[in-house]
């Protein structure tokens, strides 16, 4: 009751010296350790993907790249809150909110047994000349947030982004796969060699970027691929 007590009045003074808003709506009514407020929490889309195979983000690789399994934690649309936070995790660099939100991707994946099996998670890489003027790579952090929670190493090094690209936003499926083919490469075989590794990234749409950095990785001998992305779009 004491230990309690203490630990509220210590989150009251922390909270007044160094005030603490939820990212989704503002609210100050959040607990210290938390970005999203409960109520923006609970309002988050989830698709439940992590629980059925054949999900619609497996099914974009189906006859394209051999994966195990595939999820999305959320789904994405225009003016929502979903695409309010991946604004300011990618692009207001609060890589504090991403790495909550990698939290969240690896309790969604400890929920499943589907994605017990994983060895290592590989973050989706940036060229590194776009990597440098965000600051940091938003795959990364995600896997930094997932690697607490599933105790699981991150192979940030294993393969590259060789060709800087043209955005992907404003292309069609073929024009991105025209756009992103032959952009990645293997850079320590050996790390992964005999490994079930989880490719991860922030959102998936045609899921062309994950297929050519994901076709790198199957070259590898004896290495099974899973695939995680925090949103999933369908348009």
């Amino acid at each position: 009751m004491a230990m309690s007590l203490l630990q509220d009045i210590t989150e009251a003074l922390l909270h007044m010296a160094f005030p603490h808003i939820c990212e989704g709506c503002g609210s100050d009514i959040l607990p210290v350790k938390a970005s999203l407020c409960a109520h923006c929490f609970t309002s988050l889309p989830e698709t439940n993907f992590h629980f059925h195979p054949a999900n619609p983000v497996e099914r974009i690789f189906w006859g394209r790249l051999p994966v195990a399994c595939a999820t999305s934690l959320y789904y994405f649309t225009k003016e929502s809150l979903v695409q309010r936070l991946m604004h300011q995790f990618k692009y207001r660099s609060n890589k504090e909110l991403g790495y909550f939100l990698g939290t969240l991707m690896g309790h969604s994946l400890s929920a499943s047994n589907r994605f017990g099996h994983v060895d290592a998670l590989v973050p989706l890489p940036l060229f590194p000349a776009k990597e440098k003027k965000r600051g940091y790579n938003q795959a990364t952090v995600l896997c930094e947030g997932i690697a607490e929670v599933m105790g699981k190493p991150v192979l940030n090094d294993v393969v590259a982004r060789a060709v800087a690209t043209d955005t992907q936003t404003k292309k069609g499926r073929v024009e991105r796969w025209h756009n992103i083919n032959g952009s990645f490469a293997l850079t320590r075989p050996a790390a992964v060699t005999g490994k079930h590794l989880l490719l991860v990234d922030d959102v998936i749409t045609t899921g062309a970027s994950l297929e050519a950095c994901g076709r790198e990785l199957a070259r590898v001998q004896n290495t099974e691929l899973s695939i995680a992305t925090l949103c999933f779009s369908a348009h």
